[in-house]
């Protein structure tokens, strides 16, 4: 058991005997009554976001999810596969699982696969990945001060806006968790 001073982002919680995890929270302590958190809550299984509050102190359930490093191997068109790097054992994995992710698969990448006792619940990608722009209008010189921005196709299929020197074949850094370029590497 914890309690809400233990919440933390991307913390797992069951909840009437679902899996959830925690997407964001905030503490409110307002001028008249008890101190509340707000929480925002992802359902493992179906992937809808639900809104929750819960008193300052109140006992949750805290589930401890196994993280195993694995590769991501490829995509035969319904399924990705993945492989432990210990064991070298293959994991075959639906698009449903991974479909706000698989945009940032690159072969031989390594990601985190978590797991609740055997059942895999989830993929992590790391902070940011590099890709290669395949598909991209052609810079001009010169514009390398401005803001403004072009869209551009990477290796994975993510269409991401960046600057406007930017030109195809370039190498890319792209945060994961917002889709957004961050520099060219």
């Amino acid at each position: 058991m914890a309690s809400t001073a233990d919440f933390r982002t991307g913390m797992a919680l069951n909840i009437d005997g679902v899996l959830f995890y925690l997407v964001e929270f905030q503490h409110v302590k307002p001028g008249k009554g008890g101190a509340f958190v707000r929480t925002k809550l992802k359902n493992v299984k179906t992937g809808a976001v639900i809104e929750r509050t819960y008193r300052s102190g109140e006992s949750i359930t805290e589930v401890r999810l196994e993280r195993r490093k694995m590769q991501y191997l490829y995509n035969d068109g319904s399924t990705y596969n993945f492989m432990d790097s210990q064991s070298y054992e293959q994991m075959e994995l639906p698009e449903e699982m991974v479909h706000d992710i698989k945009l940032y698969f690159k072969e031989n990448m390594e990601v985190q696969v978590l797991m609740n006792k055997e059942e895999v619940i989830g993929v992590e990608v790391p902070m940011s990945v590099e890709l290669k722009v395949v598909q991209t209008d052609p810079g001009f010189k010169g514009d390398t001060a401005s803001s403004v921005t072009k869209p551009a196709t990477l290796e994975s299929g993510l269409v991401a806006q960046v600057p406007l020197f930017i030109n195809e074949g370039n190498v890319l850094k792209i945060d994961t968790r917002t889709g957004k370029y961050l520099e060219r590497v």
